[in-house]
C-alpha cells in the first residue's frame, strides 16, 4: 500500500554500477511495471542510452540520472565497471559513495515507498530518515562466511580472486563489511532466484539475519522475437545439430570441434583479428569463427547447432544457459562466478568446471578435456548432466511458476508497506 492509499507501489532502484547489476534490476523493473507499479531507476547519466531499448514500460519506468564524480585512481569519465579494471574498481565504489547527497535529494523529491539496493551500505539509514523502506535486492551470489556447505564454497587457493579484499579498501569498509552492513540494515532481503535452485541458501539467510527473505524468481526477460542476423544463421548452418562449441570469452584450443568464440580485443590491440596468432585462420579454416563485436548470446544459446557453452558463469549468463539445451563448461574468474559454478557443478550437477593448474592457469589441454567430456554422447556422466539440465529447464520455463513468484513477491512488498 503506497502513501497515497493506492495498492500500486512506487519503487526506486539503486544498485552497483555494473551491467551485470543494471540488467537484472531492469528485468525486475519490467516485471513490476507489467503489474502497474511505478519504478524510478537511478543510474549514471551515460548509461541510460544503452538500457533504453530494454525498458518495456517507459510510461512507468523512469530513468533518473546520477553524476558520478571523479576520484583519484579512476579513469576519466568512468561510470561503470565495464571501463574500469578489476583492481581499480574500489575507486569506483569510492566515487559512488560520494553521490550520497545526490541520492538523498533524488529520493527526497521522488518519495518512493521503498528503495531496492545491493552494495550501498549507507542506503538503509538514509532511506529511513526519509520514511522509505530499504530492501536489499541481491542479484549475485553473496555467501555468508559461515554458510555450512561442503560443496558450494571457495577453495583455499581462491582467496586471492575474491572481489575487493579487506586490504583493498584501506581504512574504508571492506567489500564483505559493506555487504553485511547493507544486508543487516534492510527491512527485507530479496533475491533474484527461486527455491528450485537455491532454496537451502535462502532458508539459511532468513534464519541468520532474522529478516523476511523475498524471492522474485529468476525474472526472465520477455523479449519480442527478433530476427536472427543472417551471418549467424549462415555460418551455423554448416554444422550438425548440437556440434558447435560457443565460447563467450576466450580463444583457447577447442579440441577439433567447430567453434564460435566471442571476446573483447586484449589490451594493446584495437581488434581481435590483430591479436590472433600468426597462421591461426589458416589452421582453423571454416570450422571456427572468432568475433570481437557484440553477439546475440541468448539467441545463439537457443540455436539447435550450438551444443556446448563455455563461459565464466556470471549470474545473468547463468540464467540464460539454464534455459538452453547446451552442455555447460565453466571457467569462473571472480568470487560470485566461483560460487555460481560450484552450485551448477557440485549441487545441481548440470555442468563441469575446467581444472586449473599452477597459479590458477587454464591450459588448452584442460579446456579441451572438459569439452570432450561433456560432448561425448557415450559418457554416462555427461548424459546424466544433460538430463539434470533438461529437468531444471522444464521447471524454470513454467510460466505459471514465474508468475507465481512475482505475484507473491509483490504481495510481500505491499505487506511491508502497510
Amino acid at each position: 500500500m503506497s502513501k497515497s492509499g493506492c495498492s500500486k507501489l512506487h519503487i526506486a532502484m539503486f544498485r552497483w554500477v555494473a551491467y551485470g547489476h543494471f540488467i537484472p534490476y531492469l528485468h525486475l523493473s519490467n516485471k513490476l511495471a507489467h503489474k502497474g507499479h511505478k519504478i524510478s531507476f537511478i543510474l549514471p547519466e551515460g548509461v541510460q542510452p544503452k538500457l533504453e531499448n530494454m525498458n518495456q514500460y517507459p510510461n512507468l519506468i523512469q530513468f533518473v540520472p546520477l553524476v558520478i564524480p571523479h576520484v583519484d585512481g579512476l579513469p576519466p569519465g568512468a561510470e561503470t565497471t565495464s571501463v574500469v579494471p578489476l583492481n581499480q574498481q574500489k575507486y569506483l565504489a569510492f566515487a559512488v559513495d560520494q553521490t550520497r547527497d545526490q541520492v538523498e535529494g533524488i529520493l527526497g523529491a521522488l518519495k518512493p515507498d521503498m528503495v531496492f539496493y545491493d552494495f550501498w551500505f549507507w542506503i538503509p539509514d538514509l532511506a529511513r530518515q526519509l520514511g522509505i523502506h530499504p530492501i536489499c535486492y541481491v542479484v549475485v551470489t553473496k555467501l555468508p562466511p559461515d554458510y555450512p556447505s561442503s560443496i558450494v564454497k571457495f577453495k583455499a587457493e581462491e582467496a586471492a580472486v575474491l572481489l575487493f579484499g579487506a586490504e583493498d579498501f584501506g581504512s574504508e569498509l571492506s567489500f564483505g563489511e559493506r555487504i553485511r552492513t547493507a544486508v543487516s540494515g534492510s527491512d527485507a532481503i530479496a533475491f533474484r532466484t527461486c527455491r528450485q535452485t537455491e532454496g537451502p541458501f535462502c532458508d539459511y539467510v532468513a534464519r541468520g539475519y532474522g529478516k523476511p527473505v523475498l524471492l522474485s524468481g529468476p525474472c526472465f526477460l520477455e523479449t519480442k522475437t527478433q530476427q536472427f542476423d543472417e551471418k549467424w544463421v549462415s555460418w551455423l548452418s554448416q554444422f550438425e545439430p548440437g556440434s558447435v562449441v560457443f565460447c563467450s570469452f576466450g580463444s583457447q584450443s577447442l579440441c577439433g570441434l567447430p567453434f564460435l568464440v566471442a571476446l573483447k580485443p586484449p589490451q594493446g590491440f584495437s581488434t581481435v583479428e590483430e591479436a590472433l596468432p600468426e597462421g591461426f585462420q589458416d589452421r582453423v579454416g571454416g570450422r571456427g569463427l572468432v568475433y570481437g563485436g557484440w553477439v546475440p548470446q541468448e539467441q545463439l544459446l537457443h540455436h539447435p547447432n550450438i551444443g556446448c557453452f563455455v563461459n565464466h558463469c556470471g549470474y545473468g549468463t547463468m540464467w540464460e544457459f539454464l534455459l538452453s539445451d547446451c552442455q555447460i563448461v565453466l571457467i569462473p574468474e571472480i568470487g560470485d562466478q566461483i560460487l555460481n559454478t560450484r552450485l551448477m557443478v557440485e549441487e545441481l550437477k548440470i555442468g563441469v568446471e575446467v581444472e586449473r593448474g599452477k597459479n590458477r592457469e587454464v591450459s588448452k589441454e584442460s579446456l579441451s578435456e572438459a569439452i570432450k567430456f561433456v560432448m561425448d554422447k557415450d559418457n554416462e556422466t555427461a548424459n546424466m548432466m544433460k538430463r539434470n539440465h533438461a529437468k531444471l529447464k522444464q521447471i524454470l520455463s513454467n510460466r505459471d511458476l514465474q508468475e507465481g513468484y512475482i505475484n507473491n513477491f509483490i504481495q510481500a512488498l505491499q505487506d511491508l508497506v502497510k
